[in-house]
């Protein structure tokens, strides 16, 4: 049986946490893993301070299988996530030949002045690997079972994308929908006693609303694709003993 590899995401930033930036990054990591069997089981939203990156990075790093953060890796002084998990890994930073022959290159065949904000995004931990970045040069990094990644979504895809051939996965979270036009009040006590019969397959209630009529989607989640349809049935089978058709997947 697949074993269960897990990770947590950690988005890093002021900005997200004032809102000025819509954080899209998570959604696309947690999809990504999900397909090649690694389970985002905790993300969060942390500032560009050095000390809680540090602390909240080795807290982290020492219960899952790998670490993903976004942010904090460009050429301004707020962006302090190198020096930080150079600091959670106990190691110094430099700038690394390659990342610089890299961005040097590419500075030269673009026109721009390679100048010392930019070198310090050749900087990397000290036995850190390089995660390739084709769009704007300036690579992420991986040290221990951390992935250092761009906060900004299109750079940090492509640098996600390169990852997969360092990646194990196990066991891939499978999902499936059920949705009736029901109050989940009205079933959950039963839903309950479901949950309790299936500890394995996770069951979320989520009631939906459009216009004057309302619902409840009931979304199961498993690893193990035959007790998830045995569960799938049996949600379709309590919402017609309350005298309601299900449908299959999200309400229309």
């Amino acid at each position: 049986m697949p074993k269960t590899v897990t990770a947590c995401v950690l988005l890093i930033g002021d900005e997200i946490l004032s809102g000025r930036t819509r954080d899209s990054n998570l959604a696309y990591i947690a999809n990504h893993l999900n397909k090649i069997g690694i389970q985002v089981r905790e993300a969060r939203v942390i500032p560009d301070v050095e000390e809680t990156i540090v602390a909240v990075l080795n807290e982290v790093r020492a219960r899952h299988d790998y670490v993903f953060t976004t942010g904090g890796i460009g050429p301004t002084h707020d962006d302090i996530t190198a020096d930080a998990v150079a600091k959670a890994f106990g190691v110094p930073i430099g700038h690394h030949p390659e990342a610089v022959k890299i961005l040097g290159d590419h500075y030269k065949a673009t026109g721009g002045e390679f100048t010392a904000a930019r070198m310090r995004m050749a900087r990397l931990p000290e036995g850190a690997t390089m995660i390739e970045n084709p769009l704007s040069k300036a690579p992420g990094f991986q040290i221990g079972n951390v992935f250092v990644m761009a906060g900004v979504p299109m750079v940090m895809q492509v640098m996600l994308d390169s990852l997969t051939g360092r990646l194990e996965g196990g066991a891939t979270m499978q999902s499936r929908t059920v949705t009736g036009q029901i109050g989940e009040g009205t079933i959950a006590e039963k839903l309950g006693e479901l949950q309790a019969k299936h500890p394995d397959v996770g069951i979320g209630s989520y009631p939906y609303y459009r216009g004057r009529s309302f619902g409840t989607s009931i979304v199961m989640r498993a690893t193990d694709s035959t007790k998830l349809e045995r569960v799938a049935a049996e949600v379709a089978a309590l919402m017609r003993a309350f005298g309601v058709e299900p449908q299959t997947g999200d309400p229309a």
